[in-house]
């Protein structure tokens, strides 16, 4: 269970990560007026209220777990955000980003083996 809600907790960073992006893409900031009409978005409000929860999320798993054993979970992140570049921001899937991930998820899979 505390690997399921590990791994829930990175989707979530990553969607509030990508919220921000999406957000935060084409705009430019010369000013402070310009900033905060920047945090002002939809988007980034967004992003901010899931990271808030993942937060919250993430206390509850470290209370649960080891630290040396769930926090490479967290690497699952990478994983999610590949995808997310991949297919809603059109970023180039080169080979060395998918041995990159293969490697996490070979490294998540020997950390987690009791």
């Amino acid at each position: 269970m505390l690997i399921l809600l590990t791994i829930f907790n990175s989707i979530l960073m990553v969607t509030g990560q990508t919220l921000w992006k999406l957000g935060a893409s084409g705009k430019d900031v010369h000013s402070l007026g310009q900033l905060l009409r920047l945090f002002l978005s939809p988007y980034i409000i967004g992003g901010l209220t899931v990271y808030a929860f993942a937060s919250v999320l993430w206390i509850y798993v470290l209370n649960k777990g080891e630290l040396s054993y769930v926090y490479p979970i967290q690497s699952t992140a990478f994983i999610f955000a590949m995808i997310i570049g991949t297919t809603i921001f059109k970023e180039e899937l080169t080979l060395t980003k998918i041995v990159g991930v293969l490697v996490i998820c070979l490294g998540v899979i020997i950390i987690t083996r009791r």
